[in-house]
């Protein structure tokens, strides 16, 4: 996808890259989640599958201890070293979330820390599905036809 995008001079716009909040390391059980929160019932943030992907969290937290910087910063610091065509756009609906997501700009990372970053990312072994079944249905759809 990536090859491609770039052959055609398209960016990539990275959704929820921050993981539905995952990435910030905040959270460390679905129950952190408050009552109603609709990751509740999302597959990968299932009473199962949640420690099984703090794994990831965890490793990326460490990292980012290192780097004197929080989990959501440099989540969001190594999508933005993949190039100017790729363009995260974190859900944010509290100015310190915003503000927190906005220094991810200023950290830089290494050659090596980007590398150490995808590494942790490939060896993952992410579970759940990203969507409830009954949500994926409304995914994928046709636009309306066009009218003349």
């Amino acid at each position: 996808l990536l090859k491609t995008c770039r052959e055609l001079g398209v960016a990539l716009v990275c959704y929820s890259p921050l993981g539905r909040g995952l990435f910030t390391g905040q959270y460390k059980s679905p129950d952190d989640f408050e009552e109603g929160d609709f990751r509740r019932l999302q597959p990968r943030f299932s009473k199962e599958n949640f420690p099984k992907n703090l794994v990831l969290v965890n490793q990326l937290t460490a990292l980012a201890k290192q780097k004197g910087c929080t989990a959501g910063q440099l989540t969001l610091a190594w999508i933005l070293a993949q190039g100017d065509d790729f363009i995260p756009i974190p859900g944010t609906s509290k100015i310190k979330n915003l503000e927190e997501n906005a220094g991810a700009a200023q950290i830089k990372l290494s050659k090596e820390e980007v590398k150490e970053i995808r590494d942790a990312c490939e060896k993952a072994d992410v579970q759940g599905d990203r969507y409830d079944p009954r949500f994926s249905a409304h995914l994928f759809g046709d636009s309306a036809p066009k009218k003349n």
